[in-house]
């Protein structure tokens, strides 16, 4: 199996606007930091597993005057991001982005932000990381971040059955993740208050509607299924027969109703802020 999913940002942009909305109603839970208004400095803030840039733009619409680095380890993800998003910004911020792997990203000074979208599910042990970054904000700093936490839903368990079978185990079976990196919303507060942090975690379920044929399975291409697609990719038979067979098994699921297909999907969200001096 490939180390690391290739990943396409147009599939992963055909969605946008359901995949937006987690991060706005996370945004709107981050409070201002305190440091650089009192010091009289635009905000630092790091946007970690920025994949093309699009939410990291809504940042410099909340702090427009802010210098804000967006972190990827995919080419194909920070390429879109500079291409559309790089640069000055109306406020007089600016967006960078800069390759770089959550498994081991250390912050190269202070933020007064650190967030992460739909990122940490991807990382294996990503808990052990909170000390590191939250030791890299500023007094009165925010790490926030958001994940899938639908880990249990038959999109998710139907494509591990799928991949357990005997005619794909050896090839992806042991291979594939899921959201197996994902903690409860629980174990989150207790991680991020240990780090004498003023945490809140909560959960939110988004019952999405999605439009046209098979739209569940082009949703997955984007995100969960990419693995599949890396290691599957060079095969168009094999490829094709696994993706029939989970199409398959997707409409049974989740069956299009008279206005489109309802998708719920549940996300955990988690807002930690630092002591301000």
């Amino acid at each position: 199996m490939n180390s690391a999913p290739i990943w396409d940002p147009r599939q992963y942009l055909r969605h946008s606007g359901h995949r937006a909305r987690p991060f706005l109603d996370l945004l709107a839970r981050i409070p201002d930091p305190a440091a650089p208004a009192a010091e009289g400095r635009p905000p630092r803030i790091a946007d970690l597993g920025c994949g093309p840039g699009n939410v990291t733009a809504l940042l410099a619409d909340r702090w427009p005057t802010a210098e804000i680095t967006g972190f990827d380890h995919s080419p194909e993800m920070l390429a879109l991001a500079e291409k559309e998003h790089a640069g000055p910004t109306p406020g007089g911020g600016r967006l960078d982005f800069r390759a770089a792997d959550a498994v081991d990203w250390t912050p190269d000074g202070p933020y007064d932000l650190i967030v992460s979208n739909a990122a940490l599910q991807w990382v294996p042990g990503h808990a052990g990381s909170f000390a590191r970054w939250t030791a890299a904000l500023t007094p009165g700093g925010t790490f926030a971040f958001q994940v899938p936490g639908n880990h249990g839903a038959p999109s998710h368990t139907l494509l591990g059955t799928l991949c357990g079978r005997p005619e794909w185990r050896d090839r992806i079976g042991e291979h594939w993740r899921g959201s197996a990196h994902v903690l409860a919303p629980a174990d989150y507060l207790e991680r991020l208050t240990g780090l004498d942090c003023a945490a809140e975690v909560w959960e939110t379920t988004y019952h999405q509607l999605l439009s046209g044929e098979d739209p569940v399975l082009d949703w997955v291409k984007g995100t969960t299924l990419r693995p599949v697609l890396t290691e599957l990719g060079d095969d168009e038979e094999a490829l094709g027969a696994f993706l029939g067979q989970y199409r398959d098994l997707l409409r049974e699921a989740y069956p299009p109703g008279p206005r489109g297909t309802v998708f719920p999907f549940r996300r955990i969200f988690a807002v930690a802020t630092k002591p301000a001096l």
